[in-house]
Protein backbone atom coordinates (compact mmCIF):
# COMPACT_ATOMS: atom_id res chain seq x y z
CA UNK A 1 0.00 0.00 0.00
CA UNK A 2 1.38 3.30 -0.88
CA UNK A 3 1.57 6.02 1.81
CA UNK A 4 0.21 8.85 -0.65
CA UNK A 5 -0.33 9.57 -4.01
CA UNK A 6 -0.23 12.89 -5.91
CA UNK A 7 -2.49 12.43 -9.02
CA UNK A 8 -2.91 14.23 -12.32
CA UNK A 9 -0.25 16.80 -11.51
CA UNK A 10 1.93 17.69 -14.50
CA UNK A 11 5.14 15.84 -13.82
CA UNK A 12 8.41 17.57 -14.37
CA UNK A 13 11.51 15.47 -13.27
CA UNK A 14 14.24 17.30 -13.25
CA UNK A 15 15.59 16.23 -16.02
CA UNK A 16 14.85 18.81 -18.56
CA UNK A 17 12.55 16.13 -20.17
CA UNK A 18 9.28 17.22 -21.22
CA UNK A 19 6.44 17.42 -18.32
CA UNK A 20 3.63 14.89 -18.24
CA UNK A 21 0.08 14.12 -17.03
CA UNK A 22 0.98 11.83 -14.12
CA UNK A 23 0.60 10.57 -10.94
CA UNK A 24 3.55 9.93 -7.95
CA UNK A 25 3.38 7.78 -5.47
CA UNK A 26 5.28 7.96 -1.72
CA UNK A 27 5.84 4.91 0.46
CA UNK A 28 8.54 4.66 3.03
CA UNK A 29 10.16 8.29 2.72
CA UNK A 30 10.60 6.95 -1.14
CA UNK A 31 9.12 8.06 -4.72
CA UNK A 32 7.41 4.07 -5.15
CA UNK A 33 5.66 4.83 -8.03
CA UNK A 34 5.40 6.94 -10.81
CA UNK A 35 2.75 6.16 -13.91
CA UNK A 36 0.86 8.33 -16.58
CA UNK A 37 -2.33 10.40 -14.99
CA UNK A 38 -4.75 7.66 -13.68
CA UNK A 39 -2.81 5.21 -13.53
CA UNK A 40 -2.10 4.94 -10.43
CA UNK A 41 -5.64 3.78 -8.49
CA UNK A 42 -4.69 1.07 -6.42
CA UNK A 43 -5.10 1.21 -2.55
CA UNK A 44 -3.03 4.21 -0.77
CA UNK A 45 -3.74 5.64 2.77
CA UNK A 46 -4.03 9.15 1.54
CA UNK A 47 -4.35 10.72 -2.22
CA UNK A 48 -5.05 14.01 -3.41
CA UNK A 49 -6.01 15.78 -6.97
CA UNK A 50 -3.45 17.45 -8.47
CA UNK A 51 -4.84 18.46 -11.60
CA UNK A 52 -3.74 21.74 -12.97
CA UNK A 53 -0.43 21.82 -10.67
CA UNK A 54 2.96 21.01 -11.49
CA UNK A 55 5.03 18.41 -9.59
CA UNK A 56 8.48 18.84 -9.16
CA UNK A 57 11.79 17.43 -7.42
CA UNK A 58 12.44 20.22 -3.93
CA UNK A 59 14.84 22.40 -4.86
CA UNK A 60 18.42 22.36 -3.32
CA UNK A 61 19.97 25.56 -2.52
CA UNK A 62 23.61 25.73 -3.48
CA UNK A 63 25.05 28.61 -0.89
CA UNK A 64 22.63 29.26 2.54
CA UNK A 65 24.19 30.16 6.11
CA UNK A 66 21.26 27.90 8.20
CA UNK A 67 24.17 26.47 10.78
CA UNK A 68 22.71 28.57 13.56
CA UNK A 69 19.06 29.32 12.55
CA UNK A 70 18.10 25.77 11.96
CA UNK A 71 18.33 25.44 16.44
CA UNK A 72 15.84 27.75 16.61
CA UNK A 73 13.96 27.99 13.78
CA UNK A 74 13.98 23.70 12.20
CA UNK A 75 11.78 24.68 9.22
CA UNK A 76 14.48 26.58 7.65
CA UNK A 77 11.71 29.52 6.77
CA UNK A 78 11.76 31.11 4.10
CA UNK A 79 13.38 28.94 1.96
CA UNK A 80 11.69 25.69 2.73
CA UNK A 81 8.29 27.77 2.02
CA UNK A 82 9.57 28.51 -1.07
CA UNK A 83 10.04 24.88 -2.43
CA UNK A 84 13.67 24.28 -1.01
CA UNK A 85 13.98 20.92 0.86
CA UNK A 86 17.92 20.57 0.81
CA UNK A 87 20.66 23.35 1.71
CA UNK A 88 24.09 23.56 1.90
CA UNK A 89 25.38 25.34 4.83
CA UNK A 90 28.91 26.37 6.80
CA UNK A 91 29.93 28.44 3.30
CA UNK A 92 32.47 31.18 3.33
CA UNK A 93 34.86 29.47 5.86
CA UNK A 94 32.71 30.11 8.77
CA UNK A 95 31.09 27.36 10.84
CA UNK A 96 30.16 26.29 14.87
CA UNK A 97 32.30 23.94 15.14
CA UNK A 98 34.62 22.35 16.22
CA UNK A 99 35.00 24.46 18.98
CA UNK A 100 38.20 23.87 21.41
CA UNK A 101 36.92 22.55 24.73
CA UNK A 102 39.61 23.96 27.30
CA UNK A 103 38.85 27.66 25.67
CA UNK A 104 34.76 28.48 26.35
CA UNK A 105 35.50 31.74 25.36
CA UNK A 106 35.88 30.45 21.94
CA UNK A 107 32.20 30.03 21.57
CA UNK A 108 31.34 33.75 22.23
CA UNK A 109 34.05 34.50 19.41
CA UNK A 110 32.61 32.74 17.14
CA UNK A 111 29.16 34.24 18.01
CA UNK A 112 30.74 37.65 17.30
CA UNK A 113 32.66 36.51 14.25
CA UNK A 114 29.18 35.32 12.68
CA UNK A 115 27.06 38.16 13.65
CA UNK A 116 29.36 40.83 12.33
CA UNK A 117 30.14 38.80 9.12
CA UNK A 118 27.00 37.10 8.13
CA UNK A 119 24.85 39.53 9.53
CA UNK A 120 23.11 37.32 12.16
CA UNK A 121 21.47 38.44 15.17
CA UNK A 122 24.00 38.08 18.36
CA UNK A 123 20.83 37.39 20.48
CA UNK A 124 19.54 35.05 18.48
CA UNK A 125 22.90 33.23 18.13
CA UNK A 126 23.07 33.45 22.16
CA UNK A 127 20.00 32.47 22.92
CA UNK A 128 18.19 30.40 19.94
CA UNK A 129 21.92 27.95 19.66
CA UNK A 130 22.27 25.37 23.00
CA UNK A 131 26.60 25.81 21.97
CA UNK A 132 26.75 22.03 23.62
CA UNK A 133 29.18 20.86 21.14
CA UNK A 134 33.10 20.38 20.74
CA UNK A 135 33.69 18.47 17.50
CA UNK A 136 31.86 18.73 14.03
CA UNK A 137 30.14 15.49 14.80
CA UNK A 138 28.98 16.39 18.30
CA UNK A 139 27.56 19.63 16.21
CA UNK A 140 25.96 17.44 13.46
CA UNK A 141 24.01 15.14 16.04
CA UNK A 142 22.57 17.77 17.68
CA UNK A 143 20.57 18.79 14.56
CA UNK A 144 19.90 15.19 14.16
CA UNK A 145 16.27 14.39 14.32
CA UNK A 146 15.11 18.09 14.66
CA UNK A 147 15.39 19.73 11.48
CA UNK A 148 12.30 19.50 8.25
CA UNK A 149 14.78 20.31 5.76
CA UNK A 150 17.53 18.05 4.68
CA UNK A 151 20.95 19.91 4.93
CA UNK A 152 24.58 19.32 4.58
CA UNK A 153 27.64 21.47 6.06
CA UNK A 154 30.88 22.51 4.78
CA UNK A 155 33.47 22.43 7.46
CA UNK A 156 35.07 26.23 7.96
CA UNK A 157 38.90 26.95 7.87
CA UNK A 158 38.00 29.87 10.36
CA UNK A 159 37.19 27.32 13.18
CA UNK A 160 39.88 24.82 11.93
CA UNK A 161 42.55 27.79 12.29
CA UNK A 162 41.01 28.79 15.81
CA UNK A 163 40.82 25.73 17.44
CA UNK A 164 44.62 24.62 16.92
CA UNK A 165 45.76 27.96 16.93
CA UNK A 166 44.12 30.21 19.10
CA UNK A 167 44.11 33.98 18.91
CA UNK A 168 47.29 33.14 16.86
CA UNK A 169 44.90 32.17 14.25
CA UNK A 170 44.43 36.44 13.45
CA UNK A 171 47.27 37.26 12.12
CA UNK A 172 49.86 34.05 12.69
CA UNK A 173 51.17 31.16 10.10
CA UNK A 174 50.80 27.74 11.71
CA UNK A 175 53.72 25.66 12.85
CA UNK A 176 54.43 22.51 10.95
CA UNK A 177 52.81 20.56 13.96
CA UNK A 178 50.04 22.73 14.34
CA UNK A 179 49.24 22.38 10.18
CA UNK A 180 49.53 19.07 10.77
CA UNK A 181 47.00 18.82 14.48
CA UNK A 182 44.68 21.08 11.49
CA UNK A 183 44.27 18.63 9.38
CA UNK A 184 43.54 15.71 11.28
CA UNK A 185 40.82 18.01 12.63
CA UNK A 186 39.62 18.31 9.38
CA UNK A 187 39.66 14.50 8.72
CA UNK A 188 37.64 14.16 12.06
CA UNK A 189 35.34 16.17 10.95
CA UNK A 190 34.84 14.36 7.09
CA UNK A 191 34.47 11.47 9.24
CA UNK A 192 31.60 12.62 10.83
CA UNK A 193 29.87 13.55 7.76
CA UNK A 194 31.14 17.03 6.42
CA UNK A 195 30.65 17.79 3.11
CA UNK A 196 33.80 19.26 2.46
CA UNK A 197 36.27 22.35 3.03
CA UNK A 198 34.84 26.31 2.96
CA UNK A 199 37.31 28.90 3.10
CA UNK A 200 37.27 32.65 2.71
CA UNK A 201 40.16 35.13 1.83
CA UNK A 202 37.47 38.60 1.04
CA UNK A 203 38.57 41.36 2.29
CA UNK A 204 34.96 42.05 3.06
CA UNK A 205 35.60 39.30 5.97
CA UNK A 206 36.10 40.81 9.38
CA UNK A 207 35.31 39.26 12.70
CA UNK A 208 33.56 40.97 15.92
CA UNK A 209 36.71 43.17 16.84
CA UNK A 210 36.99 44.47 13.57
CA UNK A 211 40.10 41.85 11.91
CA UNK A 212 40.14 40.04 8.65
CA UNK A 213 38.77 36.73 9.72
CA UNK A 214 40.95 33.53 10.83
CA UNK A 215 41.24 31.88 7.08
CA UNK A 216 42.51 35.26 5.37
CA UNK A 217 45.90 34.65 6.82
CA UNK A 218 46.16 31.36 5.09
CA UNK A 219 49.15 31.13 2.78
CA UNK A 220 48.47 29.19 -0.40
CA UNK A 221 50.41 26.13 0.96
CA UNK A 222 47.70 25.86 3.89
CA UNK A 223 44.94 25.84 1.40
CA UNK A 224 46.75 23.48 -0.87
CA UNK A 225 47.23 21.00 2.09
CA UNK A 226 43.87 21.13 3.20
CA UNK A 227 42.34 20.74 -0.59
CA UNK A 228 44.09 17.83 -1.45
CA UNK A 229 42.71 16.18 2.30
CA UNK A 230 39.56 17.18 0.52
CA UNK A 231 40.11 14.34 -1.76
CA UNK A 232 40.41 11.53 0.68
CA UNK A 233 37.09 11.28 1.48
CA UNK A 234 34.38 9.91 -0.70
CA UNK A 235 31.60 12.53 -1.61
CA UNK A 236 33.07 15.53 -0.95
CA UNK A 237 33.69 19.60 -2.51
CA UNK A 238 35.54 22.81 -1.79
CA UNK A 239 33.81 25.93 -1.22
CA UNK A 240 35.76 29.21 -1.85
CA UNK A 241 35.52 32.89 -1.34
CA UNK A 242 38.11 35.41 -2.84
CA UNK A 243 38.57 39.49 -3.22
CA UNK A 244 37.67 38.75 -6.70
CA UNK A 245 34.63 37.29 -6.06
CA UNK A 246 33.28 40.33 -6.18
CA UNK A 247 33.94 41.92 -9.24
CA UNK A 248 37.10 40.14 -11.23
CA UNK A 249 39.59 37.81 -10.12
CA UNK A 250 43.43 38.63 -10.22
CA UNK A 251 45.56 35.96 -11.96
CA UNK A 252 47.06 34.67 -8.03
CA UNK A 253 43.36 34.53 -7.27
CA UNK A 254 42.71 32.10 -10.44
CA UNK A 255 45.61 30.30 -9.70
CA UNK A 256 44.78 29.05 -6.13
CA UNK A 257 41.13 28.44 -7.08
CA UNK A 258 42.74 25.95 -10.02
CA UNK A 259 45.13 24.89 -7.91
CA UNK A 260 42.95 23.78 -4.81
CA UNK A 261 40.48 22.16 -7.24
CA UNK A 262 42.86 19.85 -8.99
CA UNK A 263 44.91 19.18 -5.71
CA UNK A 264 41.48 17.62 -4.12
CA UNK A 265 40.09 16.29 -8.04
CA UNK A 266 36.72 17.75 -6.60
CA UNK A 267 34.73 20.64 -7.78
CA UNK A 268 34.99 24.32 -6.06
CA UNK A 269 32.14 26.69 -6.02
CA UNK A 270 32.39 30.19 -5.55
CA UNK A 271 29.66 32.82 -5.35
CA UNK A 272 28.85 35.11 -6.26
CA UNK A 273 28.67 36.42 -10.43
CA UNK A 274 27.52 39.19 -10.31
CA UNK A 275 26.03 39.66 -14.10
CA UNK A 276 25.82 43.63 -15.42
CA UNK A 277 25.59 44.45 -19.06
CA UNK A 278 27.63 47.64 -18.02
CA UNK A 279 30.65 45.64 -17.03
CA UNK A 280 30.88 43.25 -19.80
CA UNK A 281 34.51 42.13 -19.35
CA UNK A 282 33.76 40.62 -15.93
CA UNK A 283 31.76 37.31 -16.88
CA UNK A 284 34.81 35.74 -19.34
CA UNK A 285 37.48 36.71 -16.59
CA UNK A 286 35.49 35.05 -14.16
CA UNK A 287 34.87 32.47 -16.07
CA UNK A 288 38.15 32.08 -16.92
CA UNK A 289 38.95 30.58 -13.81
CA UNK A 290 36.64 27.68 -14.39
CA UNK A 291 38.40 27.10 -18.60
CA UNK A 292 41.42 26.91 -16.46
CA UNK A 293 40.47 24.30 -14.02
CA UNK A 294 39.01 21.66 -16.44
CA UNK A 295 43.01 21.84 -18.11
CA UNK A 296 44.39 21.04 -14.85
CA UNK A 297 41.67 18.30 -14.23
CA UNK A 298 39.96 20.53 -11.26
CA UNK A 299 36.45 21.60 -11.67
CA UNK A 300 35.56 25.66 -10.83
CA UNK A 301 31.89 26.24 -10.52
CA UNK A 302 30.61 29.79 -10.50
CA UNK A 303 27.14 30.71 -8.09
CA UNK A 304 24.64 33.38 -9.78
CA UNK A 305 21.60 34.93 -8.67
CA UNK A 306 18.79 34.36 -11.15
CA UNK A 307 16.98 37.52 -9.60
CA UNK A 308 17.58 40.61 -7.92
CA UNK A 309 17.99 40.40 -4.42
CA UNK A 310 16.32 43.62 -2.55
CA UNK A 311 19.04 44.86 0.08
CA UNK A 312 17.32 47.27 2.80
CA UNK A 313 20.40 49.26 4.05
CA UNK A 314 20.92 52.16 6.44
CA UNK A 315 23.77 54.68 7.59
CA UNK A 316 23.22 53.47 11.27
CA UNK A 317 23.77 49.97 11.00
CA UNK A 318 26.49 47.68 9.54
CA UNK A 319 25.72 46.85 5.72
CA UNK A 320 27.11 46.82 1.95
CA UNK A 321 27.65 50.52 2.20
CA UNK A 322 30.20 49.67 5.24
CA UNK A 323 32.13 47.52 3.18
CA UNK A 324 33.17 50.24 0.54
CA UNK A 325 36.82 51.20 0.85
CA UNK A 326 37.44 53.55 3.36
CA UNK A 327 33.46 53.79 4.52
CA UNK A 328 33.72 51.29 7.43
CA UNK A 329 35.92 54.00 8.88
CA UNK A 330 33.09 56.25 8.72
CA UNK A 331 30.24 54.32 9.26
CA UNK A 332 31.74 53.01 12.52
CA UNK A 333 32.29 55.99 14.32
CA UNK A 334 29.72 56.63 17.15
CA UNK A 335 26.68 58.24 15.66
CA UNK A 336 27.02 61.89 16.90
CA UNK A 337 30.72 62.00 15.54
CA UNK A 338 29.40 60.03 12.30
CA UNK A 339 26.57 62.34 11.55
CA UNK A 340 28.90 65.58 11.81
CA UNK A 341 31.62 63.42 9.57
CA UNK A 342 28.95 62.79 6.45
CA UNK A 343 28.24 66.02 6.99
CA UNK A 344 31.59 67.45 5.86
CA UNK A 345 31.52 68.60 2.49
CA UNK A 346 35.09 66.88 2.26
CA UNK A 347 34.28 63.86 3.43
CA UNK A 348 31.58 63.29 0.93
CA UNK A 349 33.80 64.18 -1.45
CA UNK A 350 36.34 61.67 -0.75
CA UNK A 351 33.85 58.48 0.28
CA UNK A 352 32.03 59.25 -3.59
CA UNK A 353 35.58 59.04 -4.81
CA UNK A 354 36.70 56.05 -3.50
CA UNK A 355 32.89 54.52 -3.94
CA UNK A 356 33.02 55.22 -7.94
CA UNK A 357 36.69 53.75 -7.70
CA UNK A 358 37.99 50.48 -9.46
CA UNK A 359 39.04 49.15 -5.96
CA UNK A 360 35.32 49.41 -5.13
CA UNK A 361 34.73 46.44 -7.23
CA UNK A 362 31.03 45.35 -7.59
CA UNK A 363 30.24 47.97 -5.01
CA UNK A 364 30.61 50.59 -7.13
CA UNK A 365 26.78 49.98 -8.45
CA UNK A 366 25.46 51.24 -4.47
CA UNK A 367 27.32 54.70 -5.43
CA UNK A 368 24.35 55.81 -7.70
CA UNK A 369 22.64 57.29 -4.26
CA UNK A 370 19.97 59.68 -6.82
CA UNK A 371 18.08 55.65 -7.83
CA UNK A 372 17.78 55.15 -3.69
CA UNK A 373 14.63 54.82 -2.24
CA UNK A 374 13.48 55.86 1.06
CA UNK A 375 11.67 53.34 3.05
CA UNK A 376 11.04 53.80 7.08
CA UNK A 377 11.49 57.09 8.64
CA UNK A 378 11.40 58.09 11.87
CA UNK A 379 11.30 61.79 12.69
CA UNK A 380 8.59 64.77 11.78
CA UNK A 381 11.44 66.11 9.30
CA UNK A 382 10.90 62.86 7.09
CA UNK A 383 7.14 62.97 7.07
CA UNK A 384 5.85 61.94 3.48
CA UNK A 385 9.44 60.71 2.57
CA UNK A 386 8.90 56.99 2.42
CA UNK A 387 8.42 55.66 -0.88
CA UNK A 388 10.14 58.13 -2.37
CA UNK A 389 13.23 58.24 -4.95
CA UNK A 390 16.04 60.65 -3.77
CA UNK A 391 16.74 61.92 -6.96
CA UNK A 392 13.56 63.42 -6.64
CA UNK A 393 13.97 65.07 -3.23
CA UNK A 394 17.60 66.17 -3.71
CA UNK A 395 15.97 68.17 -7.05
CA UNK A 396 13.40 69.78 -4.99
CA UNK A 397 15.64 70.45 -2.14
CA UNK A 398 18.72 71.73 -4.73
CA UNK A 399 20.96 69.12 -3.38
CA UNK A 400 23.46 66.43 -4.78
CA UNK A 401 21.93 63.13 -3.94
CA UNK A 402 24.12 61.68 -1.37
CA UNK A 403 24.01 64.99 0.57
CA UNK A 404 20.09 64.88 0.56
CA UNK A 405 20.45 60.93 1.79
CA UNK A 406 22.79 62.31 4.37
CA UNK A 407 21.05 64.76 5.47
CA UNK A 408 17.48 62.83 5.51
CA UNK A 409 19.32 59.85 7.30
CA UNK A 410 20.75 62.28 10.18
CA UNK A 411 17.11 63.52 10.76
CA UNK A 412 16.31 60.24 11.93
CA UNK A 413 19.82 59.50 13.42
CA UNK A 414 20.85 56.97 10.71
CA UNK A 415 17.79 54.84 11.19
CA UNK A 416 16.38 55.51 8.02
CA UNK A 417 15.49 52.41 6.10
CA UNK A 418 17.39 52.32 2.16
CA UNK A 419 16.42 50.50 -0.61
CA UNK A 420 18.92 51.25 -3.19
CA UNK A 421 17.43 50.39 -6.72
CA UNK A 422 19.45 47.99 -9.08
CA UNK A 423 21.76 49.28 -11.96
CA UNK A 424 21.26 46.14 -13.78
CA UNK A 425 17.69 45.75 -14.71
CA UNK A 426 17.61 46.56 -18.11
CA UNK A 427 17.29 44.41 -20.87
CA UNK A 428 20.82 43.68 -21.95
CA UNK A 429 21.90 42.43 -18.20
CA UNK A 430 19.04 39.76 -18.66
CA UNK A 431 20.17 38.58 -21.58
CA UNK A 432 23.41 38.07 -20.42
CA UNK A 433 22.23 36.41 -17.88
CA UNK A 434 20.20 34.13 -19.93
CA UNK A 435 23.73 33.66 -21.95
CA UNK A 436 25.51 33.00 -18.71
CA UNK A 437 23.30 30.37 -17.43
CA UNK A 438 23.89 27.95 -20.13
CA UNK A 439 27.70 27.59 -18.99
CA UNK A 440 28.67 24.13 -17.84
CA UNK A 441 30.66 26.01 -14.47
CA UNK A 442 27.81 28.12 -13.79
CA UNK A 443 25.06 27.37 -11.29
CA UNK A 444 22.35 28.97 -10.29
CA UNK A 445 22.15 30.02 -6.38
CA UNK A 446 24.11 32.16 -3.94
CA UNK A 447 21.03 32.77 -1.52
CA UNK A 448 22.70 33.38 1.43
CA UNK A 449 19.69 32.48 3.37
CA UNK A 450 19.85 32.59 6.78
CA UNK A 451 22.43 35.03 7.05
CA UNK A 452 22.13 39.04 6.97
CA UNK A 453 19.05 38.40 8.18
CA UNK A 454 17.44 42.42 8.30
CA UNK A 455 19.61 43.01 5.06
CA UNK A 456 18.44 41.37 2.15
CA UNK A 457 16.24 38.29 1.64
CA UNK A 458 17.63 35.78 -0.87
CA UNK A 459 15.82 32.47 0.17
CA UNK A 460 12.74 33.30 -2.33
CA UNK A 461 14.83 32.99 -5.67
CA UNK A 462 13.25 29.90 -6.67
CA UNK A 463 9.75 30.62 -6.70
CA UNK A 464 10.33 34.31 -8.38
CA UNK A 465 12.72 32.38 -11.08
CA UNK A 466 9.87 30.45 -11.77
CA UNK A 467 7.18 33.05 -11.87
CA UNK A 468 9.46 34.85 -13.93
CA UNK A 469 10.37 31.63 -16.34
CA UNK A 470 6.38 31.24 -16.64
CA UNK A 471 4.65 34.44 -16.96
CA UNK A 472 7.85 37.08 -16.76
CA UNK A 473 10.67 37.40 -19.20
CA UNK A 474 10.29 34.30 -20.04
CA UNK A 475 14.56 33.72 -20.19
CA UNK A 476 14.33 29.90 -19.83
CA UNK A 477 10.96 27.10 -20.55
CA UNK A 478 9.51 25.23 -16.87
CA UNK A 479 11.73 21.89 -17.70
CA UNK A 480 14.90 23.49 -17.78
CA UNK A 481 14.57 26.19 -15.20
CA UNK A 482 13.22 22.88 -12.62
CA UNK A 483 16.19 21.34 -13.88
CA UNK A 484 18.28 24.70 -13.30
CA UNK A 485 17.54 24.63 -9.57
CA UNK A 486 17.31 20.75 -8.66
CA UNK A 487 19.25 18.29 -10.38
CA UNK A 488 22.17 20.38 -11.79
CA UNK A 489 22.96 21.04 -7.83
CA UNK A 490 22.13 17.86 -6.80
CA UNK A 491 24.61 16.35 -9.43
CA UNK A 492 27.31 18.79 -8.50
CA UNK A 493 27.18 17.84 -4.39
CA UNK A 494 26.75 14.23 -5.86
CA UNK A 495 23.50 13.77 -3.36
CA UNK A 496 22.20 10.00 -3.63
CA UNK A 497 18.96 9.79 -5.38
CA UNK A 498 17.91 13.05 -4.80
CA UNK A 499 17.02 15.85 -7.31
CA UNK A 500 14.29 14.07 -9.42
CA UNK A 501 11.39 12.60 -9.30
CA UNK A 502 12.29 9.07 -10.48
CA UNK A 503 10.99 5.81 -8.72
CA UNK A 504 13.45 4.65 -5.68
CA UNK A 505 14.67 8.61 -5.22
CA UNK A 506 13.93 9.82 -2.13
CA UNK A 507 10.49 11.70 -2.04
CA UNK A 508 11.72 15.94 -1.71
CA UNK A 509 8.64 17.30 -3.84
CA UNK A 510 7.31 20.45 -4.40
CA UNK A 511 3.78 20.88 -5.98
CA UNK A 512 2.86 24.39 -7.49
CA UNK A 513 0.35 26.25 -9.26
CA UNK A 514 2.03 27.78 -12.68
CA UNK A 515 -0.53 30.26 -12.90
CA UNK A 516 0.73 31.70 -9.39
CA UNK A 517 3.94 30.53 -8.44
CA UNK A 518 5.59 33.78 -7.38
CA UNK A 519 7.74 35.48 -3.97
CA UNK A 520 5.87 38.18 -2.40
CA UNK A 521 7.39 41.41 -1.24
CA UNK A 522 10.10 41.33 1.45
CA UNK A 523 8.68 42.30 5.53
CA UNK A 524 10.23 42.87 8.46
CA UNK A 525 9.65 40.35 11.36
CA UNK A 526 10.63 40.63 14.48
CA UNK A 527 10.35 36.69 15.16
CA UNK A 528 13.58 35.91 16.08
CA UNK A 529 15.01 35.11 19.60
CA UNK A 530 15.42 38.18 21.69
CA UNK A 531 12.75 39.83 19.07
CA UNK A 532 15.56 40.29 16.83
CA UNK A 533 14.22 41.43 13.49
CA UNK A 534 14.56 39.72 9.77
CA UNK A 535 13.14 40.04 6.06
CA UNK A 536 10.59 37.03 5.27
CA UNK A 537 8.83 36.60 1.85
CA UNK A 538 5.86 34.64 1.39
CA UNK A 539 5.38 31.86 -0.71
CA UNK A 540 2.68 32.25 -3.74
CA UNK A 541 1.41 29.64 -5.18
CA UNK A 542 3.37 26.57 -3.13
CA UNK A 543 0.70 23.90 -2.42
CA UNK A 544 2.75 21.76 -1.02
CA UNK A 545 5.87 20.31 0.23
CA UNK A 546 7.55 16.92 1.14
CA UNK A 547 10.74 16.46 2.57
CA UNK A 548 11.76 12.71 2.64
CA UNK A 549 7.60 11.78 1.99
CA UNK A 550 6.45 13.60 4.76
CA UNK A 551 4.54 16.90 4.12
CA UNK A 552 6.72 19.32 5.44
CA UNK A 553 4.09 22.61 4.06
CA UNK A 554 0.73 22.76 3.07
CA UNK A 555 -0.25 26.25 1.56
CA UNK A 556 2.92 28.19 2.54
CA UNK A 557 2.32 27.21 6.47
CA UNK A 558 4.78 24.60 8.17
CA UNK A 559 3.31 21.38 9.16
CA UNK A 560 5.21 20.84 11.98
CA UNK A 561 6.82 18.12 10.88
CA UNK A 562 10.71 17.23 10.75
CA UNK A 563 10.75 14.90 8.32
CA UNK A 564 14.28 16.33 7.45
CA UNK A 565 18.02 14.47 7.28
CA UNK A 566 21.53 15.96 8.14
CA UNK A 567 23.25 14.71 4.67
CA UNK A 568 26.90 13.03 5.65
CA UNK A 569 29.92 13.03 2.99
CA UNK A 570 30.11 9.52 1.58
CA UNK A 571 26.74 8.20 3.01
CA UNK A 572 24.13 10.93 1.66
CA UNK A 573 26.60 12.06 -0.86
CA UNK A 574 28.67 10.23 -4.13
CA UNK A 575 31.91 11.30 -4.72
CA UNK A 576 32.17 13.89 -8.20
CA UNK A 577 35.95 13.77 -9.34
CA UNK A 578 36.92 16.21 -11.80
CA UNK A 579 40.01 13.57 -13.14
Amino acid sequence: MLDHVIQGATVVDGTGAPGYPGDVGIRDGRIAAVGAAGTLTGESRTAEDATGLVLAPGFVDPHTHYDAQLFWDPYATPSLNHGVTTVAAGNCGFTLAPLHPGRPADADYTRRMMSKVEGMSLVALEEGAPWNWHTFGEYLDALEGRIAVNAGFMVGHCALRRYVMGPDAIGGQPTPAQLDAMLALFHEAMDAGAWGFSTTQSTTHSDGDGRPVASRHALPDELIALAKAVGEHEGTQIEAIVAGCLDQFSDAEIDLLVEMSAAAGRPLNWNVLTVDAQVPERVPRQLTASERARKAGGRVVALTMPILTPMNMSLGTFCALNLIPGWGEILGLPVPERISRLRDPAVRAEMLRRARSKEAGVFRRLATFDRYVIGDTYSAANTGLTGRVVGDIAAERGQDPFHCLVEICAADDLRTVLWPMPTDNDPASWALRAETWQHDDVLLGGSDAGAHLDRMCGAPYTTRFLGDCLRGRRLVGLEQAVKMLTDDPARLFGLRERGRVQEGWHADLVLFDPERIDAGKATLLHDLPGDSPRLDSKALGVRAVWVNGVAAIRDDTVTGAVPGRVLRSGRDTATVSTR
